[in-house]
């Protein structure tokens, strides 16, 4: 028995097999009935189940109870009501394997017409590592919270000691004043432990909420690139092997960059930002950062810089005017196409130090244009493109600091121009 068997005359089942069967999630068709009439590889592997034993059984065998009992009276009660429960909304399910085993999954279902005969489809992501990270995280906090009081609870007895000893010692009052001032001195000692122990609370918190938003997307795409990358063992497989190498390459820079930008966030948010002035060679900082943007370039891009500066010595915080010009030039990289130029033009001038980073790529749309530079905030075309809108934010935030300007040109479907200006010598 095969999916064709299932289908009227003129269905363009190759096409549809086609796109289901490349899928990473498992997609399944069934009929009113509830009859499977298509499954994917991603199903067969999930559930335990061949494509055989699935097909023109009733989907009931992949649910325990008592899903398994009433699934047949659900879709009846929408073909007789109209009244869609579950269809077009995802939601959290649990599903049975061959074995017996239950397992968590998400799943959305869709109602599809085809020769105006009504089918289902639904789409099966497995949930079992994310309820499992999603655990972990539970279990962290838990212990944290544990040690958090015992160390309250180690402080106190030791604070009641020392202030027990201080009680003793008042018969002497030489004796007295040395040991206030060690108590004095223990006391503020307790006192930065425990701010610190609150700090690290406070930020894991913000971490731990911030990662189950902004980093599921990419810790998705590592988790299956590195599933099926065991599964291409042949020499012949090596593209595709490279190709899953690559998609978590991509993730994992996207969550360094939403680490840095987070950690920059908060440290200006905090007040934690002192500008530490040194001297420093311009031209060195530039070679640094385009040895440094080799490893960010795309196919056939080239990263170009124009400087006359061999001796020029700036008295700055070099490395936020290095973060300055790294956000720059990888926003050059990432929103422009392969083969593209990148150009890089450092003149001095009467004010101080001008620097342009010119690009070629998607440009920023003109109604956009003006709130670039606002916290979290996308450009309509770059919605598809990874980062968290903090970047240039961020940006303009040292350079207020370092006394500096930030300006940009851009025309859509060409490319944009960022200038920034420094002052050489920083005065606070």
């Amino acid at each position: 028995m095969s999916p064709s068997d299932f289908f009227p005359q003129g269905a363009h089942l190759d096409v549809l097999q086609s796109i289901v069967e490349t899928a990473i999630d498992g997609i399944l068709l069934i009929d009113h009935r509830g009859k499977v009439l298509m499954a994917n590889s991603a199903v067969t592997a999930l559930f335990g189940y061949s494509a055989e034993e699935m097909l023109g059984e009733n989907i009931s065998i992949l649910m325990p109870p008592p899903d398994r009992e009433n699934h047949d009276s659900y879709i009846r009660n929408y073909r007789e009501t109209g009244v869609k429960k579950i269809i077009g909304i995802g939601r959290e399910v649990k599903g049975r394997r061959k074995d017996g085993s239950v397992f968590p999954l998400r799943l959305a279902v869709s109602s599809i017409v085809i020769e105006k005969q009504e089918y289902f489809t639904g789409i099966l992501q497995d949930l079992t590592e994310m309820k499992a990270a999603q655990q972990k995280i539970i279990n962290l906090n838990r212990e944290l919270e544990k040690n958090v009081q015992d160390k309250t609870t180690e402080l106190q007895d030791t604070v009641n000691l020392l202030l027990e000893t201080n009680r003793q010692l008042n018969a002497s009052i030489e004796k007295h004043k040395i040991y206030e001032t060690a108590l004095v001195a223990a006391r503020d000692e307790l006192k930065k432990s425990l701010e610190k122990e609150i700090e690290l609370s406070s930020l894991k918190s913000r971490f731990v909420s911030m990662a189950s938003h902004e980093f599921k997307t990419p810790l998705s795409s590592i988790l299956s690139s590195a599933s099926l990358i065991s599964k291409y063992v042949l020499t012949e497989q090596e593209p595709d092997r490279t190709r899953h190498v690559e998609r978590i390459k991509s993730s994992v820079n996207h969550l360094n960059g939403i680490l840095i930008d987070f950690l920059s966030l908060t440290r200006m948010d905090e007040g934690r930002y002192t500008p530490e002035i040194s001297g420093f060679s311009l031209s060195e900082l530039l070679r640094e950062l385009q040895a440094e943007a080799d490893d960010l370039l795309k196919k056939d891009q080239t990263l170009i810089c124009h400087h006359h500066t061999e001796d020029l010595q700036m008295q700055s915080d070099k490395k936020v005017v290095r973060n300055i010009l790294y956000n720059l030039i990888s926003n050059a990289i990432k929103y422009s196409e392969e083969g593209k130029e990148i150009i890089c033009t450092v003149e001095p001038d009467d004010s101080g130090i001008c620097i342009r980073i010119e690009d070629q790529g998607m440009g920023i749309p003109l109604d956009d244009q003006k709130h670039i530079g606002s916290r979290f905030f996308r450009a309509a075309n770059a919605i598809n493109v990874p980062g968290t809108g903090l970047g240039l934010n961020i940006v303009q935030s040292y350079l207020n600091t370092l006394k500096g300007e930030l300006s940009f040109e851009s025309t859509p479907g060409e490319g944009s121009v960022f200038t920034i200006k420094l002052p050489i010598n920083y005065e606070a």
